[in-house]
Protein backbone atom coordinates (compact mmCIF):
# COMPACT_ATOMS: atom_id res chain seq x y z
CA UNK A 1 0.00 0.00 0.00
CA UNK A 2 1.70 3.56 -1.06
CA UNK A 3 1.30 6.67 0.87
CA UNK A 4 -1.64 8.11 -1.26
CA UNK A 5 -3.61 4.66 -0.97
CA UNK A 6 -2.97 5.09 3.15
CA UNK A 7 -4.26 8.52 3.34
CA UNK A 8 -6.91 7.79 1.46
CA UNK A 9 -7.91 5.02 3.80
CA UNK A 10 -6.74 7.50 6.83
CA UNK A 11 -9.51 9.91 5.28
CA UNK A 12 -12.37 7.11 5.47
CA UNK A 13 -11.61 6.45 8.41
CA UNK A 14 -11.62 9.46 9.73
CA UNK A 15 -14.45 10.98 8.15
CA UNK A 16 -17.60 10.98 10.28
CA UNK A 17 -20.48 8.01 9.20
CA UNK A 18 -23.88 9.25 8.06
CA UNK A 19 -27.11 7.74 9.27
CA UNK A 20 -29.19 8.80 5.73
CA UNK A 21 -27.91 8.99 2.28
CA UNK A 22 -28.97 10.64 -0.79
CA UNK A 23 -27.67 11.17 -4.30
CA UNK A 24 -25.42 14.58 -5.21
CA UNK A 25 -25.50 15.12 -8.91
CA UNK A 26 -22.06 16.76 -9.24
CA UNK A 27 -21.50 19.76 -12.08
CA UNK A 28 -17.92 20.53 -12.93
CA UNK A 29 -15.49 20.72 -15.59
CA UNK A 30 -12.59 18.85 -14.65
CA UNK A 31 -12.20 16.20 -17.49
CA UNK A 32 -8.31 16.06 -18.01
CA UNK A 33 -6.30 13.18 -16.59
CA UNK A 34 -5.27 15.02 -13.87
CA UNK A 35 -8.60 16.52 -12.97
CA UNK A 36 -10.66 13.59 -13.28
CA UNK A 37 -8.44 11.78 -10.79
CA UNK A 38 -9.22 14.62 -8.50
CA UNK A 39 -12.50 14.66 -9.26
CA UNK A 40 -12.61 10.51 -8.51
CA UNK A 41 -10.89 10.81 -5.34
CA UNK A 42 -14.21 13.34 -4.43
CA UNK A 43 -16.48 10.91 -5.60
CA UNK A 44 -15.05 8.14 -3.71
CA UNK A 45 -14.89 9.83 -0.60
CA UNK A 46 -18.62 10.79 -0.96
CA UNK A 47 -19.87 7.64 -1.44
CA UNK A 48 -17.63 6.27 1.32
CA UNK A 49 -20.28 8.06 3.48
CA UNK A 50 -23.26 6.75 2.02
CA UNK A 51 -24.41 8.76 -0.55
CA UNK A 52 -24.41 8.62 -4.45
CA UNK A 53 -22.58 10.68 -6.37
CA UNK A 54 -24.15 11.53 -9.96
CA UNK A 55 -21.01 12.91 -12.59
CA UNK A 56 -22.07 15.74 -14.69
CA UNK A 57 -19.01 16.57 -15.92
CA UNK A 58 -19.10 19.25 -19.28
CA UNK A 59 -15.90 19.69 -21.13
CA UNK A 60 -14.04 22.63 -21.48
CA UNK A 61 -11.45 24.24 -19.17
CA UNK A 62 -12.84 27.79 -19.12
CA UNK A 63 -15.66 26.39 -17.30
CA UNK A 64 -17.83 28.55 -20.30
CA UNK A 65 -20.03 25.43 -21.53
CA UNK A 66 -20.93 23.88 -17.72
CA UNK A 67 -21.97 27.72 -16.66
CA UNK A 68 -24.02 27.62 -19.63
CA UNK A 69 -25.30 24.56 -18.81
CA UNK A 70 -25.72 25.36 -15.53
CA UNK A 71 -27.81 28.69 -16.31
CA UNK A 72 -30.09 26.39 -18.28
CA UNK A 73 -30.68 23.83 -15.43
CA UNK A 74 -31.70 26.21 -13.14
CA UNK A 75 -34.15 28.26 -15.52
CA UNK A 76 -35.87 25.07 -16.03
CA UNK A 77 -35.98 24.34 -12.44
CA UNK A 78 -34.21 21.77 -12.33
CA UNK A 79 -30.34 22.71 -10.94
CA UNK A 80 -28.05 20.02 -10.08
CA UNK A 81 -27.39 19.54 -6.38
CA UNK A 82 -23.46 20.37 -6.60
CA UNK A 83 -21.89 22.95 -9.33
CA UNK A 84 -18.19 24.55 -9.47
CA UNK A 85 -18.66 28.19 -10.12
CA UNK A 86 -16.39 30.75 -10.68
CA UNK A 87 -16.10 33.50 -7.32
CA UNK A 88 -17.59 36.35 -9.13
CA UNK A 89 -20.84 34.83 -10.06
CA UNK A 90 -21.79 33.25 -6.45
CA UNK A 91 -23.72 37.51 -6.00
CA UNK A 92 -25.71 36.52 -9.35
CA UNK A 93 -26.92 33.02 -7.78
CA UNK A 94 -27.09 34.36 -4.55
CA UNK A 95 -29.44 37.18 -5.86
CA UNK A 96 -31.72 34.94 -7.36
CA UNK A 97 -32.14 33.14 -3.74
CA UNK A 98 -31.39 29.45 -5.50
CA UNK A 99 -28.25 28.79 -3.04
CA UNK A 100 -28.97 26.65 -0.13
CA UNK A 101 -27.27 28.13 3.15
CA UNK A 102 -24.63 26.22 4.53
CA UNK A 103 -23.74 28.65 7.55
CA UNK A 104 -24.28 25.72 9.68
CA UNK A 105 -21.69 23.65 8.13
CA UNK A 106 -19.08 26.38 8.45
CA UNK A 107 -19.70 26.91 11.79
CA UNK A 108 -19.27 23.32 13.31
CA UNK A 109 -16.29 23.04 11.08
CA UNK A 110 -15.33 26.72 12.11
CA UNK A 111 -14.62 28.57 8.32
CA UNK A 112 -14.47 31.31 10.03
CA UNK A 113 -11.06 30.80 11.59
CA UNK A 114 -9.94 28.11 8.66
CA UNK A 115 -10.41 29.94 6.02
CA UNK A 116 -8.20 33.05 4.94
CA UNK A 117 -10.26 36.10 5.14
CA UNK A 118 -9.70 36.85 1.03
CA UNK A 119 -11.47 33.63 0.90
CA UNK A 120 -13.87 33.42 2.95
CA UNK A 121 -15.58 36.90 1.63
CA UNK A 122 -15.78 35.12 -1.73
CA UNK A 123 -17.81 32.45 -0.01
CA UNK A 124 -20.31 34.57 1.28
CA UNK A 125 -23.41 36.43 0.08
CA UNK A 126 -25.68 38.95 2.34
CA UNK A 127 -23.03 37.45 5.02
CA UNK A 128 -24.28 33.67 5.02
CA UNK A 129 -22.06 30.91 3.34
CA UNK A 130 -23.65 29.66 0.23
CA UNK A 131 -20.20 28.07 -1.28
CA UNK A 132 -17.43 26.22 -0.60
CA UNK A 133 -13.59 26.66 -1.67
CA UNK A 134 -11.51 23.12 -2.22
CA UNK A 135 -8.54 24.78 -3.25
CA UNK A 136 -6.41 27.01 -3.92
CA UNK A 137 -4.70 27.08 -7.37
CA UNK A 138 -1.66 29.37 -8.62
CA UNK A 139 -2.47 30.91 -11.85
CA UNK A 140 1.26 32.20 -13.01
CA UNK A 141 3.77 29.21 -13.75
CA UNK A 142 6.08 28.47 -16.06
CA UNK A 143 6.61 24.78 -17.08
CA UNK A 144 9.41 23.78 -18.65
CA UNK A 145 11.00 20.61 -19.90
CA UNK A 146 14.57 20.29 -18.88
CA UNK A 147 15.95 17.95 -21.49
CA UNK A 148 14.20 19.90 -24.32
CA UNK A 149 15.73 22.95 -22.97
CA UNK A 150 19.56 21.41 -22.75
CA UNK A 151 19.49 20.41 -26.08
CA UNK A 152 18.85 23.67 -27.34
CA UNK A 153 21.56 25.14 -25.35
CA UNK A 154 18.37 27.29 -23.43
CA UNK A 155 18.60 28.56 -20.30
CA UNK A 156 15.51 28.96 -17.68
CA UNK A 157 13.82 32.18 -17.65
CA UNK A 158 14.32 34.67 -14.69
CA UNK A 159 12.89 37.94 -16.79
CA UNK A 160 10.63 38.29 -19.50
CA UNK A 161 13.32 38.59 -21.65
CA UNK A 162 15.10 35.97 -21.04
CA UNK A 163 11.79 33.97 -21.61
CA UNK A 164 11.51 35.21 -25.43
CA UNK A 165 15.57 34.76 -25.51
CA UNK A 166 15.07 31.30 -24.09
CA UNK A 167 11.58 31.03 -27.15
CA UNK A 168 14.53 32.22 -29.85
CA UNK A 169 17.39 29.24 -28.72
CA UNK A 170 13.75 26.62 -28.64
CA UNK A 171 12.73 27.85 -32.24
CA UNK A 172 16.55 27.64 -33.66
CA UNK A 173 16.69 24.17 -32.34
CA UNK A 174 13.73 22.95 -34.38
CA UNK A 175 11.09 22.95 -31.21
CA UNK A 176 8.15 24.42 -30.45
CA UNK A 177 9.03 27.32 -28.05
CA UNK A 178 5.89 27.64 -26.43
CA UNK A 179 3.19 25.16 -26.13
CA UNK A 180 -0.29 26.77 -26.01
CA UNK A 181 -3.74 26.26 -26.89
CA UNK A 182 -5.49 28.86 -28.93
CA UNK A 183 -8.89 29.19 -26.71
CA UNK A 184 -9.78 32.40 -25.31
CA UNK A 185 -10.01 31.76 -21.33
CA UNK A 186 -6.08 30.44 -21.89
CA UNK A 187 -4.79 33.61 -23.38
CA UNK A 188 -6.35 35.73 -20.70
CA UNK A 189 -4.60 33.30 -18.36
CA UNK A 190 -0.84 34.47 -19.92
CA UNK A 191 -1.91 38.16 -20.67
CA UNK A 192 -2.65 38.38 -16.76
CA UNK A 193 1.10 36.49 -16.33
CA UNK A 194 2.23 39.63 -18.74
CA UNK A 195 -0.02 41.94 -17.24
CA UNK A 196 1.51 41.34 -13.50
CA UNK A 197 5.41 41.16 -14.70
CA UNK A 198 5.53 43.95 -16.74
CA UNK A 199 3.23 46.29 -14.35
CA UNK A 200 4.10 45.15 -10.95
CA UNK A 201 1.05 43.81 -8.32
CA UNK A 202 0.31 47.75 -7.70
CA UNK A 203 -0.55 49.07 -11.18
CA UNK A 204 -1.99 45.21 -11.53
CA UNK A 205 -4.08 46.75 -8.49
CA UNK A 206 -4.90 49.37 -10.17
CA UNK A 207 -5.76 48.66 -13.71
CA UNK A 208 -8.36 45.50 -12.53
CA UNK A 209 -9.79 46.49 -8.82
CA UNK A 210 -9.51 50.58 -9.29
CA UNK A 211 -9.93 50.55 -12.97
CA UNK A 212 -7.71 53.13 -13.30
CA UNK A 213 -7.99 54.88 -16.99
CA UNK A 214 -4.44 56.01 -17.35
CA UNK A 215 -3.27 52.49 -16.06
CA UNK A 216 -5.55 51.18 -18.51
CA UNK A 217 -4.47 53.19 -21.18
CA UNK A 218 -0.44 53.90 -19.99
CA UNK A 219 2.58 52.85 -21.55
CA UNK A 220 2.96 49.62 -19.72
CA UNK A 221 -0.04 48.20 -20.36
CA UNK A 222 1.32 48.71 -24.34
CA UNK A 223 4.28 46.73 -23.05
CA UNK A 224 1.78 43.87 -21.90
CA UNK A 225 -0.22 43.85 -25.07
CA UNK A 226 2.84 43.82 -27.46
CA UNK A 227 4.67 40.75 -25.64
CA UNK A 228 1.36 38.94 -26.35
CA UNK A 229 1.17 40.16 -29.53
CA UNK A 230 4.80 38.53 -29.82
CA UNK A 231 4.43 35.38 -28.44
CA UNK A 232 2.47 34.64 -31.28
CA UNK A 233 5.94 34.41 -32.99
CA UNK A 234 6.86 31.02 -30.72
CA UNK A 235 3.13 29.02 -31.04
CA UNK A 236 2.89 26.66 -33.40
CA UNK A 237 0.09 26.70 -36.35
CA UNK A 238 -1.98 24.43 -34.81
CA UNK A 239 -2.62 25.86 -31.69
CA UNK A 240 -6.11 27.19 -32.46
CA UNK A 241 -8.79 25.16 -30.19
CA UNK A 242 -6.37 23.31 -28.85
CA UNK A 243 -7.18 22.06 -25.11
CA UNK A 244 -4.83 23.28 -22.38
CA UNK A 245 -3.96 19.49 -21.21
CA UNK A 246 -3.22 18.41 -24.75
CA UNK A 247 -1.00 21.73 -24.81
CA UNK A 248 0.95 19.90 -21.68
CA UNK A 249 0.75 17.27 -22.91
CA UNK A 250 3.33 18.66 -26.15
CA UNK A 251 5.88 19.59 -23.42
CA UNK A 252 5.68 16.20 -21.11
CA UNK A 253 6.32 14.26 -24.87
CA UNK A 254 9.57 16.91 -25.98
CA UNK A 255 7.94 18.65 -28.64
CA UNK A 256 7.71 21.93 -26.50
CA UNK A 257 9.96 23.52 -23.78
CA UNK A 258 7.44 25.72 -22.05
CA UNK A 259 4.11 26.31 -21.47
CA UNK A 260 2.49 29.22 -19.12
CA UNK A 261 -0.62 27.73 -17.57
CA UNK A 262 -1.92 27.39 -13.85
CA UNK A 263 -0.73 24.95 -11.22
CA UNK A 264 -3.98 22.35 -12.53
CA UNK A 265 -1.17 21.35 -15.56
CA UNK A 266 0.83 19.54 -12.49
CA UNK A 267 -1.30 17.37 -12.18
CA UNK A 268 -1.22 15.82 -15.62
CA UNK A 269 2.78 15.69 -15.29
CA UNK A 270 1.87 13.04 -12.28
CA UNK A 271 -0.26 11.42 -14.69
CA UNK A 272 2.60 10.87 -17.05
CA UNK A 273 4.98 9.47 -13.77
CA UNK A 274 7.33 13.09 -14.52
CA UNK A 275 9.07 13.99 -11.28
CA UNK A 276 9.95 17.96 -10.45
CA UNK A 277 13.08 19.29 -10.71
CA UNK A 278 14.30 16.72 -12.80
CA UNK A 279 11.81 15.97 -15.46
CA UNK A 280 9.99 19.27 -15.21
CA UNK A 281 10.01 22.25 -13.76
CA UNK A 282 7.51 25.03 -12.24
CA UNK A 283 8.89 28.61 -12.21
CA UNK A 284 7.25 31.79 -11.67
CA UNK A 285 6.12 32.45 -14.68
CA UNK A 286 7.22 34.30 -17.23
CA UNK A 287 9.54 36.24 -14.83
CA UNK A 288 10.98 36.46 -11.64
CA UNK A 289 7.93 37.91 -9.71
CA UNK A 290 7.99 36.90 -6.08
CA UNK A 291 4.10 37.23 -6.38
CA UNK A 292 1.40 34.74 -7.11
CA UNK A 293 -2.10 35.25 -8.89
CA UNK A 294 -4.61 32.90 -6.40
CA UNK A 295 -7.63 31.21 -8.38
CA UNK A 296 -9.40 28.38 -6.93
CA UNK A 297 -12.40 25.97 -7.62
CA UNK A 298 -15.38 26.48 -5.68
CA UNK A 299 -18.31 24.74 -5.56
CA UNK A 300 -22.64 26.01 -4.67
CA UNK A 301 -25.15 23.85 -3.64
CA UNK A 302 -28.50 24.91 -5.52
CA UNK A 303 -31.69 24.44 -3.13
CA UNK A 304 -33.61 21.41 -3.37
CA UNK A 305 -36.56 20.07 -1.87
CA UNK A 306 -35.79 16.34 -0.90
CA UNK A 307 -34.13 16.57 2.43
CA UNK A 308 -31.89 13.33 1.94
CA UNK A 309 -30.42 15.21 -0.74
CA UNK A 310 -29.91 18.57 1.07
CA UNK A 311 -28.10 16.45 3.89
CA UNK A 312 -25.93 14.91 1.12
CA UNK A 313 -24.56 18.70 -0.41
CA UNK A 314 -23.78 19.75 3.18
CA UNK A 315 -22.18 16.65 3.69
CA UNK A 316 -20.27 17.13 0.82
CA UNK A 317 -19.24 20.54 1.65
CA UNK A 318 -18.23 19.42 5.47
CA UNK A 319 -15.58 16.91 3.42
CA UNK A 320 -14.25 19.13 0.86
CA UNK A 321 -12.41 20.94 3.52
CA UNK A 322 -11.70 18.15 5.82
CA UNK A 323 -8.44 18.80 6.26
CA UNK A 324 -7.17 15.42 4.82
CA UNK A 325 -9.12 15.13 2.16
CA UNK A 326 -7.62 18.62 1.46
CA UNK A 327 -4.34 16.45 1.26
CA UNK A 328 -5.48 13.96 -0.93
CA UNK A 329 -7.28 15.98 -3.44
CA UNK A 330 -4.82 18.54 -4.15
CA UNK A 331 -2.13 16.04 -4.24
CA UNK A 332 -3.79 14.70 -7.51
CA UNK A 333 -5.29 18.16 -9.08
CA UNK A 334 -1.84 19.86 -8.93
CA UNK A 335 -3.54 22.73 -6.74
CA UNK A 336 -2.92 24.48 -2.97
CA UNK A 337 -4.97 23.42 0.02
CA UNK A 338 -7.30 26.11 0.74
CA UNK A 339 -6.27 26.13 4.80
CA UNK A 340 -3.08 26.37 6.19
CA UNK A 341 -3.62 23.43 9.23
CA UNK A 342 -2.78 20.46 6.53
CA UNK A 343 0.13 17.80 6.26
CA UNK A 344 1.69 18.55 3.62
CA UNK A 345 4.20 15.28 3.87
CA UNK A 346 3.37 14.05 0.90
CA UNK A 347 3.61 17.43 -1.03
CA UNK A 348 6.52 17.77 -4.28
CA UNK A 349 8.47 20.70 -4.54
CA UNK A 350 6.17 23.15 -6.65
CA UNK A 351 3.42 22.51 -4.04
CA UNK A 352 5.85 23.19 -1.70
CA UNK A 353 7.29 26.16 -3.50
CA UNK A 354 3.26 27.36 -3.86
CA UNK A 355 2.81 27.23 -0.11
CA UNK A 356 5.99 28.75 1.06
CA UNK A 357 4.24 32.41 -0.91
CA UNK A 358 1.06 31.62 0.09
CA UNK A 359 2.19 31.99 3.36
CA UNK A 360 2.99 35.69 2.73
CA UNK A 361 -0.44 37.70 2.29
CA UNK A 362 1.81 40.81 0.57
CA UNK A 363 2.72 38.26 -2.36
CA UNK A 364 -0.89 36.94 -3.12
CA UNK A 365 -3.01 38.67 -5.82
CA UNK A 366 -6.15 37.85 -6.87
CA UNK A 367 -6.64 36.60 -10.49
CA UNK A 368 -9.18 38.58 -12.48
CA UNK A 369 -11.13 35.23 -12.32
CA UNK A 370 -12.19 35.76 -9.03
CA UNK A 371 -12.42 39.90 -9.52
CA UNK A 372 -14.62 40.08 -12.82
CA UNK A 373 -17.71 38.19 -13.57
CA UNK A 374 -18.24 36.30 -16.04
CA UNK A 375 -19.48 38.69 -18.86
CA UNK A 376 -16.64 41.02 -18.44
CA UNK A 377 -14.04 37.98 -18.03
CA UNK A 378 -15.60 36.51 -21.46
CA UNK A 379 -15.25 39.82 -23.45
CA UNK A 380 -11.55 40.69 -21.99
CA UNK A 381 -10.46 36.97 -23.26
CA UNK A 382 -12.48 37.10 -26.50
CA UNK A 383 -10.39 40.46 -27.34
CA UNK A 384 -6.91 39.04 -26.16
CA UNK A 385 -7.66 36.00 -28.00
CA UNK A 386 -8.89 38.35 -31.13
CA UNK A 387 -5.25 40.11 -30.60
CA UNK A 388 -3.23 37.01 -30.51
CA UNK A 389 -4.54 35.36 -33.38
CA UNK A 390 -6.02 38.12 -35.72
CA UNK A 391 -2.89 39.90 -37.38
CA UNK A 392 -5.30 42.75 -38.55
CA UNK A 393 -6.15 43.51 -34.98
CA UNK A 394 -3.62 46.48 -34.17
CA UNK A 395 -2.18 47.09 -29.99
CA UNK A 396 -4.10 50.34 -30.44
CA UNK A 397 -6.74 49.17 -30.96
CA UNK A 398 -6.91 46.58 -28.70
CA UNK A 399 -5.62 48.69 -25.61
CA UNK A 400 -8.81 50.76 -26.78
CA UNK A 401 -10.98 48.33 -26.33
CA UNK A 402 -9.68 47.01 -22.93
CA UNK A 403 -10.14 50.12 -21.34
CA UNK A 404 -13.56 50.27 -22.36
CA UNK A 405 -14.58 46.72 -21.13
CA UNK A 406 -12.95 47.41 -18.17
CA UNK A 407 -14.64 50.87 -17.33
CA UNK A 408 -18.19 49.22 -18.00
CA UNK A 409 -17.39 46.22 -15.75
CA UNK A 410 -20.53 44.86 -14.15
Amino acid sequence: MNAIHRLALSVSLALPLLAHAGEVEVLHWWTSGGEKRAADTLQKLVEQKGHTWKDFAVAGGGGEAAMTVLKTRAVSGNPPSAAQIKGPDIREWGELGLLANLDDTAKAERWDEMLPEQVRKIMQYDGSYVAVPVNVHRVNWLWINPEVFEKAGATPPKTLDEFFAAADKLKAAGFIPVAHGGQPWQDGTVFEGFVLSILGPDDYHKAFVELDNDTLTGDKMVQAFTALKKLRDYIDADAAGREWNRATGMVIDGKAGMQIMGDWARGEFQIAGLEPGVDYECLPGPSDTPYLTTDGDIFLFPKQSDPEVEKAQLAMASMMVNPRVQVLFNLAKGSLPVRGDVEIDLADSCMLRGLELLEDPDTVITSTNRMLTEDTSGQLNDLIADLSFNPSVTIEEAQERFARILETAN
